[in-house]
């Protein structure tokens, strides 16, 4: 039986399976569409998109580093639990040196791991281990050297927070020390140049509104927005930012004394920017009760 776009449509919005999967369902079973569900069904492909719907705000960042490229991953699952399940954290291994060969997050999702694309593994794991989980980000850094660093390690190579910085230069050691730094501080760019125009006029706008509150003349709140922006500025921005390591130099002070150049950096951190709805007691019960 010829299987037709539309048949694979409705399995997908029945079922919530991939494109892929409903379409082999239905080869399977000769375009037998209750026959199709149930197939999904034994594959775990069903389940897997039925618990798609849940948010996904915890999991791993992991980092890997080949010659002068590094890249970063986060895979999200539903639990701290999971993130610390050691097959969770091999197939995460495996997707952050997928990413190496990759462009982006979309061409990560399809590149090969084992045989099957990486969207393939996840949903895999997705049906096995029992919760969401999802591939959010990646991030990819290239230099003359590159250095990697996991804050809050739940294995090698992998954390709540991975951070990568490219350098020209020799010292390894101080480039590991700025992506310490970079963890902790969370810097919005490497130097003014970098900052998106639209962020900092945005940040003059409140600067301004907050001095004519003072009811000073204009002449004086400009004098006031200069200094004050170069302070926001030497907050945001990693080369102007008081060293962690120390605090009595900039970033960009230690690294001409160490002899290196930062030419780039990059930071993810595990759940940044989702919005996980809280529920009370009594909900969460129901909904766990009604699957």
């Amino acid at each position: 039986m010829a299987i037709t776009a539309a048949m694979v449509k409705d399995l997908r919005e029945a079922t919530g399976a991939g494109m892929m999967d409903a379409k082999k369902a239905l080869t399977e079973t000769d375009g037998d569409f209750d026959a199709a569900i149930d197939w999904l069904r034994t594959k775990g492909l069903a389940k897997a998109a039925k618990k798609s719907g849940r948010t996904a705000a915890e999991g791993l960042v992991a980092v890997a580093v080949e010659g002068g490229i590094a890249v970063a991953v986060e895979v999200n699952s539903e639990t701290d639990f999971v993130a610390k399940n050691a097959e969770f954290q091999t197939m995460v291994a495996g997707i952050a040196q997928a990413a190496l060969g990759a462009g982006d997050v979309d061409a990560l999702k399809a590149a090969d791991m084992g045989g099957k694309p990486v969207e393939t593994v996840i949903t895999d794991a997705i049906a096995k281990i029992g919760e969401n989980m999802a591939l959010r980000r990646m991030v990819k850094l290239s230099g003359q050297n590159v250095v990697s660093y996991v804050h809050n390690a739940a294995a090698d190579g992998m954390g709540k927070i991975g951070v990568l910085v490219a350098f020209n230069g020799d010292d390894a050691g101080f480039a590991r020390q700025v992506a310490m730094h970079v963890a902790a501080v969370n810097p919005a760019s490497l130097s003014a140049d970098d900052l998106d125009p639209a962020f900092v006029e945005k940040e003059r706008q409140v600067q301004i509104d907050i001095a004519r509150e003072s009811g000073k003349p204009e002449a004086v709140i400009e004098k006031m927005i200069d200094g004050r922006m170069q302070k926001f500025l030497s907050e945001v921005t990693l080369v102007n930012q008081a060293f962690v390591i120390n605090p009595d130099l900039t970033v960009a002070a230690a690294a001409k004394e160490a002899g290196v150049e930062l030419t780039g950096f990059a930071r993810l951190e595990v759940g940044e920017g989702i919005v996980v709805e809280k529920e009370d007691f009594a909900a969460e019960v129901a909904k766990a009760v009604q699957g």
